[in-house]
Protein backbone atom coordinates (compact mmCIF):
# COMPACT_ATOMS: atom_id res chain seq x y z
CA UNK A 1 0.00 0.00 0.00
CA UNK A 2 2.86 2.38 0.83
CA UNK A 3 4.43 1.64 -2.53
CA UNK A 4 1.18 2.40 -4.31
CA UNK A 5 0.82 5.71 -2.48
CA UNK A 6 4.44 6.55 -3.25
CA UNK A 7 3.93 5.83 -6.95
CA UNK A 8 0.73 7.91 -7.07
CA UNK A 9 2.47 10.80 -5.28
CA UNK A 10 5.49 10.57 -7.60
CA UNK A 11 3.25 10.43 -10.68
CA UNK A 12 1.31 13.46 -9.46
CA UNK A 13 4.50 15.44 -8.89
CA UNK A 14 5.83 14.57 -12.33
CA UNK A 15 2.54 15.39 -14.05
CA UNK A 16 2.28 18.76 -12.29
CA UNK A 17 5.85 19.58 -13.30
CA UNK A 18 5.17 18.64 -16.93
CA UNK A 19 1.92 20.58 -17.00
CA UNK A 20 3.60 23.60 -15.50
CA UNK A 21 6.44 23.42 -18.04
CA UNK A 22 3.94 23.36 -20.90
CA UNK A 23 2.04 26.37 -19.57
CA UNK A 24 5.06 28.58 -19.32
CA UNK A 25 5.85 30.31 -22.60
CA UNK A 26 9.13 32.20 -22.89
CA UNK A 27 8.64 35.77 -21.80
CA UNK A 28 8.99 38.26 -24.66
CA UNK A 29 12.07 40.44 -24.46
CA UNK A 30 11.15 44.08 -24.06
CA UNK A 31 13.80 46.71 -24.64
CA UNK A 32 13.12 49.90 -22.79
CA UNK A 33 13.86 53.09 -24.74
CA UNK A 34 16.76 55.13 -23.46
CA UNK A 35 15.84 58.08 -21.32
CA UNK A 36 16.09 61.38 -23.17
CA UNK A 37 16.06 64.84 -21.69
CA UNK A 38 12.87 66.82 -22.07
CA UNK A 39 12.93 69.09 -25.12
CA UNK A 40 10.34 71.47 -26.47
CA UNK A 41 8.04 70.00 -29.10
CA UNK A 42 9.16 70.61 -32.66
CA UNK A 43 7.48 69.63 -35.90
CA UNK A 44 8.64 66.30 -37.31
CA UNK A 45 10.94 66.68 -40.29
CA UNK A 46 12.68 63.93 -42.24
CA UNK A 47 16.32 64.56 -41.33
CA UNK A 48 18.11 61.71 -43.11
CA UNK A 49 16.90 62.08 -46.73
CA UNK A 50 17.69 65.79 -46.86
CA UNK A 51 21.04 65.38 -45.12
CA UNK A 52 22.42 62.79 -47.55
CA UNK A 53 24.10 63.81 -50.78
CA UNK A 54 22.42 62.43 -53.90
CA UNK A 55 23.86 59.24 -55.33
CA UNK A 56 25.42 59.12 -58.79
CA UNK A 57 22.23 57.58 -60.20
CA UNK A 58 20.09 60.30 -58.63
CA UNK A 59 22.35 63.01 -60.03
CA UNK A 60 22.20 61.39 -63.45
CA UNK A 61 18.40 61.21 -63.25
CA UNK A 62 18.20 64.91 -62.39
CA UNK A 63 20.48 65.84 -65.27
CA UNK A 64 18.56 63.68 -67.76
CA UNK A 65 15.22 65.12 -66.58
CA UNK A 66 16.50 68.65 -67.18
CA UNK A 67 17.81 67.73 -70.63
CA UNK A 68 14.54 66.02 -71.55
CA UNK A 69 12.75 69.37 -71.27
CA UNK A 70 9.30 69.38 -72.86
CA UNK A 71 9.49 65.96 -74.53
CA UNK A 72 6.43 63.79 -73.93
CA UNK A 73 5.33 60.18 -74.30
CA UNK A 74 7.42 57.68 -76.24
CA UNK A 75 9.93 60.34 -77.29
CA UNK A 76 10.66 61.15 -73.62
CA UNK A 77 10.87 57.47 -72.67
CA UNK A 78 13.37 56.79 -75.46
CA UNK A 79 15.43 59.84 -74.54
CA UNK A 80 15.50 58.97 -70.83
CA UNK A 81 16.47 55.36 -71.53
CA UNK A 82 19.33 56.47 -73.75
CA UNK A 83 20.44 59.19 -71.35
CA UNK A 84 20.37 56.98 -68.24
CA UNK A 85 22.14 54.07 -69.91
CA UNK A 86 24.96 56.27 -71.24
CA UNK A 87 28.29 55.56 -69.59
CA UNK A 88 29.79 58.43 -67.58
CA UNK A 89 32.67 60.27 -69.21
CA UNK A 90 36.07 59.27 -67.90
CA UNK A 91 37.97 61.94 -66.02
CA UNK A 92 41.64 62.56 -66.71
CA UNK A 93 42.64 61.84 -63.11
CA UNK A 94 40.67 58.67 -62.54
CA UNK A 95 42.07 56.36 -59.88
CA UNK A 96 42.89 52.72 -60.57
CA UNK A 97 39.99 51.65 -58.33
CA UNK A 98 37.54 53.80 -60.33
CA UNK A 99 38.91 52.35 -63.57
CA UNK A 100 38.38 48.82 -62.24
CA UNK A 101 34.80 49.62 -61.22
CA UNK A 102 34.00 51.06 -64.64
CA UNK A 103 35.55 48.17 -66.55
CA UNK A 104 33.91 45.55 -64.32
CA UNK A 105 30.52 47.21 -64.77
CA UNK A 106 30.81 46.89 -68.57
CA UNK A 107 28.33 44.33 -69.97
CA UNK A 108 31.07 42.71 -72.06
CA UNK A 109 33.17 42.06 -68.92
CA UNK A 110 30.23 40.33 -67.26
CA UNK A 111 29.90 37.79 -70.08
CA UNK A 112 33.59 36.99 -70.60
CA UNK A 113 35.54 34.35 -68.69
CA UNK A 114 39.17 33.27 -68.31
CA UNK A 115 41.80 34.58 -70.74
CA UNK A 116 39.25 36.53 -72.79
CA UNK A 117 38.21 38.45 -69.66
CA UNK A 118 41.84 39.13 -68.72
CA UNK A 119 42.55 40.49 -72.21
CA UNK A 120 39.43 42.66 -72.15
CA UNK A 121 40.25 44.05 -68.69
CA UNK A 122 43.84 44.81 -69.72
CA UNK A 123 42.64 46.67 -72.80
CA UNK A 124 39.89 48.46 -70.88
CA UNK A 125 42.16 49.59 -68.05
CA UNK A 126 44.87 50.84 -70.41
CA UNK A 127 42.30 52.67 -72.57
CA UNK A 128 40.85 54.45 -69.52
CA UNK A 129 44.19 55.98 -68.56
Amino acid sequence: MKKLLSLVALGACLSFGAAQAQDKAPAPVVVAPAATPATPATPATPATPAAKAPTAQQSKMTTCNQEAGDKKGDERKAFMKNCLSAKPAMTAKQTQQEKMKTCNADEKAKTLKGDARKAFMKECLSAKA
